[in-house]
């Protein structure tokens, strides 16, 4: 079997890098579930997505965040389509194309707030925003969404796109009918298990995630009494905090998203890839961390912003 490429899906057959090829592959699931159903405002949202961090939008300068760039987005987008069909296949309560196609919109724009807006001249890099991005983000969405006729969504989607963050506790996000509960789970559990089962995900972290959380005020955070409270002291603090990190993030999947990775499984007949190499990450995670050999982080992730540079063809 081919070794997995950096730039590649936890498949080995997906290039996520680009978006086109994760648009025709997510369009092919979405087809194969409704097969009589239209495309244009699936393949709209994913031209829309391309540009937008390209910077090629009149409002919104490109990404220049290195771990939260496009490929994380198309990997997880990738995740959520992927759930999505899982989900569907199982017989619980159909979600339908609409919802299908919400779920998806939504996995693409999960970080928009992220980038910067270009009158703003306060901050000089899109991680400044860390603890408001889904904020900006649901904003972003309130009004995308009517844009492409899907207006009378944009309200819920604005809140369900808070279960990819901590801005706001899951258990007390408000939406109208559980089936939305149920979007939220798969894109909070699509935006863990992507990022974690990147073939280069602590790589990312020791180079690309640890000075966002500086930026962004992570690293360190102010007590009640005004003091300093040091959560990573560097990158390598990070990366020996990592496997702490996935207990908390596997208490997430299983108590705050009910365990809605398991539609993984029914979409790749049985199999769970994501979870094997987010396990696989993990244990790495741990002997590296043991050691305090930050050399054994070799694998060279794809440019974060090589995407960018390329002519990206339309869908």
């Amino acid at each position: 079997m081919q070794e997995r490429r950096s730039d590649y899906d936890v498949t080995n057959s997906i290039k996520t890098t680009d978006p086109a090829a994760v648009g025709a592959e997510v369009r092919r699931i979405y087809l194969d579930l409704y097969r009589k159903a239209g495309v244009d405002c699936l393949d709209r949202s994913f031209r829309d997505f391309a540009a937008l961090y390209r910077g090629e939008h009149p409002e919104y300068y490109g990404c220049d965040t290195g771990y939260h760039d496009l490929q994380h987005v198309l990997d997880v987008t990738l995740a959520m389509a992927r759930l999505l069909d899982g989900y569907e296949r199982a017989g619980r309560e159909p979600l339908g194309e609409r919802l299908f196609c919400l779920g998806v919109i939504l996995a693409l724009y999960h970080d928009c707030g992220y980038l910067r807006h270009r009158k703003d001249t306060r901050h000089q890099n899109g991680a400044e925003y860390t603890l408001i991005h889904v904020t900006r983000g649901a904003r972003y969405l309130r009004e995308y969404l009517p844009q492409i006729g899907m207006a009378d969504l944009a309200a819920v989607a604005a809140r369900v796109v808070h279960y990819t963050g901590y801005e706001v506790p899951i258990c007390k996000i408000r939406l109208p009918q559980p089936i939305f509960h149920v979007i939220g789970n798969l894109l909070g559990t699509a935006d863990i298990l992507a990022q974690m089962a990147d073939r280069c995900y602590l790589e990312k972290c020791y180079d690309r995630l640890y000075p966002e959380f500086v930026l962004g005020g992570v690293a360190r955070r102010k007590n009640g009494r005004g003091g300093d409270v040091v959560v990573f002291m560097s990158a390598t603090d990070l990366i020996s905090k990592t496997p702490t990190f996935y207990e908390n993030a596997a208490h997430r999947l299983d108590a705050d998203l009910d365990c809605a990775y398991r539609y993984a499984e029914t979409h790749f007949g049985g199999h769970n890839y994501y979870l094997e190499a987010v396990e696989k990450n993990i244990g790495y995670a741990r002997n590296v961390g043991t050691l305090g050999d930050m050399s054994r982080l070799r694998r060279r992730p794809p440019s974060p912003f090589a995407a960018e540079r390329e002519q990206l063809r339309l869908i």
